[in-house]
């Protein structure tokens, strides 16, 4: 063994050292079975999949843009309407066979409790995609 005798006389020092032979076998091992195990799992089953005669379906749904200024008035498409007109123009929108996306633009001035208002009104008529049209920072 490396830690000498018990006998003091003739006894060499104790050695310090860590033994490197016992992990290096250990990484060995690892990278052995990680260069066996890595490409079956990128292997892929090869399977015959069936064809059918239809087309990608590519039709991108309209999208209405809801504006807000600062004064409170509201931009259909750019054409101002009145507030009593939204509720109609929502439930129009959320009845077309391929419902539009709802852009919402508000200016930074807008009070939150119109935009609540705004987005309870599109949710109720039956609007389920709408987003928030922002300008990034420079």
């Amino acid at each position: 063994m490396a830690f000498g005798s018990f006998n003091e006389q003739g006894g060499s020092a104790p050695m310090s050292e860590i033994n490197m032979v016992p992990l290096i076998d250990v990484m060995l091992v690892l990278l052995i079975v990680f260069m066996i195990t890595a490409p079956l799992l990128t292997h892929s089953v090869k399977i015959d999949l069936p064809t059918a005669a239809s087309q990608a379906n590519n039709e991108k749904p309209d999208t209405v843009t809801l504006a807000l200024d600062a004064a409170g008035a509201l931009y259909w498409n750019d054409r101002k309407i009145g507030d009593e007109e939204l509720a109609t123009r929502l439930a129009t929108a959320a009845a077309q066979p391929v419902q539009p996306e709802l852009h919402l633009r508000a200016d930074r001035e807008t009070r939150y409790q119109k935009l609540a208002e705004i987005m309870s009104a599109a949710r109720a008529a039956g609007i389920q995609k709408m987003g928030f049209i922002t300008v990034p920072e420079h």
